[in-house]
């Protein structure tokens, strides 16, 4: 059983007055993994969310190949940084999936030249259907904050140990919202009801194994951090609102 390691010493207190320090923190590596973050859910959902692969039995969407990376980054900074830098790196994906939506939508209505053939293609993998984006949108949003919360609470309540168990908790509930808000709101009705439950199902058990299989690594990357930043973030008193600070 994976023990977590000894925390960085903080040497400021675990209070409601470290929510809103008087000289605000400068990290190291905060903007590269926020950036990290919001690449692997652009990459997600535009590149390979449109594509329904099949190994074996199983079903699936291809961009659960590499979204559940985003939910591993979503612990590590709720983890090191505490929950009001995780929100804030969850607005700035719902923004940054936003302009994507809209950069897209402009790039395939703008008419293409009778000798460029490939207008098609590019309607199938980036013409999204309002629903699709509508359920995506909503749908990572929800995921994330509940991934991001449950982890924050767990971190307290556990006392700072057995990150595993807040890494693969916070997992099990962020992916449960975001299956049960996207497949049936974007795909219901468009597909058969018995695919939209075994593509939601075998990518739901997806995302949560590869948060079991990374957990070593989670381990490793979140005591580097924690050392390197000298931060170990405790939400005590923390409010959990989705809305961002102002």
């Amino acid at each position: 059983m994976l023990e977590q390691t000894a925390p960085a010493v903080d040497s400021r207190p675990t209070s409601p007055d470290r929510q809103s320090p008087v000289v605000p923190r400068v990290y190291r590596y905060y903007d590269l993994i926020m950036a990290a973050f919001v690449t692997v859910l652009i990459c997600s959902e535009f590149f390979a969310a449109s594509k329904v692969a099949k190994l074996g039995p199983f079903v699936f969407g291809a961009g659960v190949v590499f979204f559940p990376l985003s939910y591993i980054f979503g612990d590590i900074l709720t983890e090191v940084y505490g929950y009001a830098r995780s929100r804030k790196v969850i607005w700035t994906g719902f923004a940054a999936l936003g302009f994507a939506t809209l950069m897209c939508w402009i790039v395939v209505r703008l008419p293409p030249d009778s000798r460029w053939a490939h207008q098609q293609a590019l309607e199938t993998i980036l013409g999204n259907t309002w629903r699709i984006v509508l359920a995506s949108m909503t749908a990572y949003f929800a995921g994330e904050w509940s991934n991001s919360v449950t982890l924050a609470k767990m971190k307290i309540w556990t006392g700072g140990r057995y990150l595993w168990t807040r890494t693969i908790g916070s997992t099990i509930i962020g992916e449960a919202v975001d299956s049960l808000i996207f497949y049936p709101l974007a795909f219901l009705f468009v597909w058969p009801v018995e695919l939209v439950v075994r593509v939601m199902i075998a990518n739901y058990l997806i995302k949560v194994a590869t948060e079991v299989v990374f957990t070593p690594v989670t381990y490793r990357v979140v005591s580097l951090l924690k050392r390197a930043e000298g931060e170990d973030y405790y939400d005590i008193g923390t409010n959990f609102t989705p809305l961002p600070s102002l």
